[in-house]
């Protein structure tokens, strides 16, 4: 685990993003919301990983999209290195926009077809005014090639001509142009063969150490996700529902709806995979157009008591740095 500092370089307060539903003839009366993300609160430290993990479906991508600004905030702050970016206008997000970068799910469709390798990457140096010449720019981004592990000729070539783990690699490099302090990963690796999997992890891995990046990882892969976070936030319908450093998480995990994410990794030892106790969920996801009262998990918990569809749990800490929003605790 990395040797992070207390500084903290995101805090995420109340965080909301709604969807409107409408109808009618020109789509004007509004009907309801598709509640994505709902009242989210946690911070990162500079230096530090957060893994967002939980069900497709939940609200992670949301999550990324909107603390980068690709989405406006319904409501909440969203607070990057001491600024309040939530409400800030488009014109004032330029200048901060190069220091937070994301590297989106599906190198496939994230890539321009139309553009080489590197207009690619060298777009974003332009735009910011980062390189003085063409010569300066062409030089930035064979830099950038070589150092997520491409071959500077790759540059003139065009995204078709890659494989996958190459192209997350451009993906990657694109985001690093700018020298960015914080990396959104949406599920960078979920579009990726298993035996590239763990080449982009330790690439990420060692351009955190030598750029003293600080990473939101976002997956539902919980191997991926316990190998390379420090703290790990589980979401379920819109909400945090535990958040806790990574060994604690693994170990004593407390919400029952991470209890049940946990027993569904395979383990490689036979005896001990036969021994274990899995918790098999029933139902699906509700709808988060309509989600439930109270606890939202309380339709599929195991453990469900009276007061979960009635009161809502509030996330609190009953360990030291471990949350839960429970009312078993």
């Amino acid at each position: 685990m990395n040797n992070y500092t207390d500084d903290v370089i995101l805090e995420v307060r109340n965080l909301k993003k709604y969807f409107p539903i409408k109808s009618g003839i020109v789509f004007s009366k509004h009907v309801g919301d598709v509640k994505a993300v709902d009242g989210l609160s946690f911070y990162i430290r500079r230096g530090e990983t957060l893994g967002l993990v939980g069900e497709s479906g939940c609200g992670k991508s949301t999550v990324a999209r909107t603390i980068i600004r690709l989405l406006d905030p319904t409501d909440g702050e969203i607070i990057f290195d001491g600024v309040d970016i939530s409400k800030l206008p488009h014109s004032a997000l330029r200048r901060i926009r190069k220091d937070m970068q994301i590297i989106f799910q599906d190198p496939y469709s994230s890539l321009n077809p139309r553009m080489t390798i590197s207009e690619i990457i060298g777009e974003p140096l332009q735009v910011h005014k980062i390189v003085s010449s063409s010569k300066e720019r062409e030089k930035r981004v064979q830099e950038l090639l070589e150092l997520v592990g491409l071959a500077p000729y790759h540059a003139t070539r065009y995204p078709h001509e890659f494989s996958g783990g190459q192209r997350q690699r451009i993906g990657i490099a694109r985001a690093l142009a700018l020298n960015p302090k914080f990396i959104v990963a949406d599920e960078p690796t979920s579009a990726l063969d298993v035996s590239i999997r763990s080449q982009i992890i330790n690439l990420l891995q060692d351009l955190q150490k030598e750029f003293k990046l600080t990473y939101l990882f976002i997956s539902h892969d919980l191997a991926v996700i316990r190998h390379i976070c420090d703290r790990i936030a589980v979401m379920y319908l819109g909400k945090i529902v535990e958040l806790s450093e990574n060994d604690d998480l693994y170990t004593s995990p407390l919400h029952p709806y991470t209890q049940a994410l946990l027993s569904a990794i395979p383990i490689p030892d036979p005896e001990l995979e036969e021994k274990r106790k899995k918790i098999v969920l029933t139902g699906d996801i509700p709808s988060p157009l309509n989600p439930p009262t109270g606890c939202r998990f309380h339709t599929r918990c195991p453990s469900v008591m009276d007061v979960c569809s009635k009161v809502e749990p509030e996330l609190k800490e009953v360990k030291p740095n471990h949350f839960v929003a429970c009312h078993l605790y």
